[in-house]
């Protein structure tokens, strides 16, 4: 039997009027805070990242593909992992749908990460995705855009992720949650060298043969690219969860 209160019609429908205005309100303060990505200062990159992907050894211009701007998913995978992360994967399957899109109008959506590209390609073939994912294996360049990390600065408490020092779920050492234990395995390690790479979203541009960094996100700042929670957020019961209950969507069961 449902504990939730039960209204007439006109209930619902006055209670959904109220509702609509702060829902207007919010799809405005999100407009706003788009423009303010948008104006963001330009930062010239200068270092030659190089990358390997499905044709080869490249740059960070050839991961444009001919495109103005580039969409970086920072994946996590690194290289002691023998399978993504879930979290991730889970948003990845997204990719899928939009990413065609995007590129029909001057986007590119390519995702990063540092495990070996034999490794990425492997495991894109188990998920059956198709979308460009190239390895930064041996470089600088998840390092310089705070999403790996050393063992070093781990064990010194120096990583600074998500414009913060510490305070993340994923710094603890002492005491591991059990979420962070729980991926860790997933993926085949343990939790310190699972927690040494991080989720996020970088974006470039590309002008007059100049590449620029323009906007990252990390952390909970990747909800609204989350597609499944979009739609639970809408669902009745909402997230209604206590902890992580989703898997790569090649390991649940029937439904």
């Amino acid at each position: 039997m449902t504990t939730h209160i039960t209204g007439t019609r006109e209930e619902w429908l006055a209670a959904r009027i109220e509702l609509l205005a702060a829902e207007k309100d919010l799809t405005r303060r999100s407009d706003e805070l788009a423009r303010r990505r948008q104006q963001f200062p330009w930062v010239r990159i200068d270092k030659a990242y190089r990358f390997e992907t499905d044709v080869g050894d490249v740059s960070l211009i050839d991961l444009f593909k001919g495109r103005s701007q580039l969409l970086v998913y920072h994946f996590m995978f690194g290289p002691d992992y023998k399978a993504g992360c879930p979290s991730c994967s889970m948003i990845a399957d997204g990719f899928e749908g939009f990413a065609v899109h995007l590129a029909h109008h001057d986007v590119t959506l390519a995702a990063v990460s540092r495990a070996p590209l034999p490794k990425l390609q492997a495991y894109r073939k188990r998920m059956g995705w198709t979308f460009d994912w190239a390895s930064s294996f041996g470089g600088d360049f998840n390092f310089d855009f705070n999403i790996s990390f050393t063992e070093a600065q781990q064990r010194e408490g120096s990583i600074e992720y998500n414009y913060h020092r510490g305070g993340h779920a994923m710094d603890e050492t002492t005491v591991v949650p059990p979420p962070v234990a729980q991926f860790a395995a997933t993926c085949g390690t343990d939790a310190p060298t699972y927690t040494r790479d991080r989720p996020g979203m970088s974006t470039f541009v590309l002008e007059d043969g100049v590449v620029h960094h323009v906007y990252s996100t990390y952390a909970r700042g990747l909800d609204s690219l989350w597609g499944a929670y979009q739609w639970l957020d809408r669902a009745p019961r909402g997230r209604n969860e206590q902890g992580p209950w989703w898997r790569r969507h090649d390991e649940y069961g029937p439904r």
